[in-house]
């Protein structure tokens, strides 16, 4: 432990009475103690990340009187011992605080999984059964196999639901990358219960209403008309007033279906009562990252995080792998439910094109509800084809103003920072590297699972 790590602890517990569970930050420890590597900076609790690896281990500290209710270690997780015991604490936890400082040194001793992650090869099979019976105490049907590497697990659930699903896709020409869009929808979906609404606006070219008339003649897709100057939030709350699905999926006209079971893969997240929106993983041609979750104060305001990473990499402590619980995700492409989109009263019309994905992605968080972003949904996003780029005077005033209208809505989340962005990483290059200048990062807090 660090020499002063159960002072943070009691420091964390005077400010914090209510945390039923409290862990820190963590890195590795040679042998012989003379060097420190691989830093693990931690997100604020996320639920769902948690049953795709063992991320809170070290140092951990449990309220006694959950403890002693749940019985603490049990037999039968051997390998897996403290990941089921977190699991079980979390279900019965209110609060649970993470203290961003490196209060533990995890020793890399022979035999240790500290060392080499299939030294106890046991242990994935204990982390799968401590997983698989955390969803059944959550009432959650799913099953739980191995993920990409030892002690790392993907939870399939089933969708025992299959909602109608409005997929709503503004366009304006660019026929030829609609139809790509389309196309690879129609061609490559699995999941079959949709409707597509193409938002017509403003378009010019002959081609698009060439094609518009081919689309007419698939029972699926609708074109509905907006004849009004461009604004991103005002087509798609249009669009989901005359919407019939009890899900919404916002899409972008410039992308291209690479899962077939990319709806699958976020709707049944976005299903879930305690989910607000989810977001899918984005690859521009070249095959690197475009999207892997929103980082608010990126940049400045948001940004995405990965960008141009390659498309095969695991991220930072697998979390382009995991299902991860993120602050909010590109409207390129975002599910949610109606319900939750009436409820939090769609997009702000004040965004014309800028920030109203990540505004009402906030919305959902400030409502209660998790935004989730899934590797398992992998679309290719020729960002930029339809729309262009902040290029000319117009835009940049366009752009300023509605950085500006941001930073008055949302400057509390701006000075306190991403919850599930450690705050001693930069801001600057979004690939989780360390933040030279941080010295006084703040605790988070964070609603446990317990009701």
């Amino acid at each position: 432990l660090a020499p002063f790590a159960v002072y943070s602890v009691s420091k964390t517990v005077l400010e914090y009475p209510a945390c039923d569970l409290i862990y820190s930050d963590e890195d590795h420890l040679t042998e012989d103690s003379k060097m420190r590597y691989e830093p693990f900076f931690k997100p604020a609790f996320s639920p769902d990340y948690l049953t795709g690896i063992n991320y809170i281990c070290h140092f951990l500290v449990i309220r006694k009187s959950i403890g002693d209710r749940l019985g603490w270690i049990r037999n039968g997780f051997e390998g897996a011992q403290d990941f089921d015991l977190i699991l079980r604490a979390a279900e019965q936890s209110g609060l649970i605080a993470h203290i961003p400082q490196i209060l533990y040194h995890w020793r890399a001793i022979k035999g240790s999984t500290a060392k080499h992650l299939d030294a106890k090869d046991y242990a994935t099979a204990s982390g799968i059964k401590a997983v698989q019976e955390h969803l059944e105490r959550l009432g959650r049907s799913g099953s739980v196999v191995l993920g990409p590497i030892p002690t790392s697990y993907r939870v399939i659930y089933e969708l025992a639901e299959t909602p109608l699903i409005s997929m709503i896709i503004p366009s304006h020409d660019h026929a030829e990358e609609l139809m790509l869009c389309v196309d690879s929808i129609l061609e490559k979906t699995t999941y079959k219960n949709y409707e597509i609404l193409i938002v017509e606006n403003n378009s010019r070219d002959p081609l698009t209403f060439k094609l518009y008339r081919n689309f007419s003649q698939n029972p699926k897709i609708k074109v509905i008309e907006f004849n009004h100057p461009f604004n991103f939030s005002t087509i798609n709350n249009y669009a989901a007033s005359q919407a019939s699905g009890d899900m919404l999926l916002f899409l972008n006209n410039d992308t291209e279906i690479i899962s077939p079971d990319w709806l699958e893969q976020m709707a049944v997240y976005a299903n879930r009562n305690d989910v607000g929106i989810v977001g899918a993983k984005l690859y521009y041609p070249d095959d690197t990252i475009q999207h892997a979750g929103v980082v608010i104060g990126a940049g400045g305001i948001a940004g995405h995080s990965f960008h141009k990473m390659p498309r095969k990499e695991n991220g930072y402590f697998l979390n382009l792998k995991c299902v991860m619980n993120v602050s909010a995700v590109t409207g390129a492409c975002m599910i949610m439910r109606k319900k939750v989109f009436e409820e939090i009263h769609g997009f702000d019309e004040n965004y014309r094109l800028a920030f109203g994905d990540v505004d009402i992605c906030l919305k959902s968080l400030r409502a209660g509800y998790l935004n989730i972003w899934t590797p398992f949904a992998e679309l290719y996003h020729y960002e930029s084809k339809t729309r262009g780029y902040e290029d000319n005077p117009e835009k940049v005033r366009r752009f300023m103003k509605e950085t500006d209208y941001f930073k008055r809505i949302w400057g509390d989340a701006l000075l306190n920072g991403d919850d599930y962005y450690n705050s001693n990483l930069s801001l600057t290059n979004v690939c989780y590297l360390i933040d030279p200048l941080i010295h006084n990062p703040a605790v988070t807090t964070s609603r446990g699972l317990s009701k």
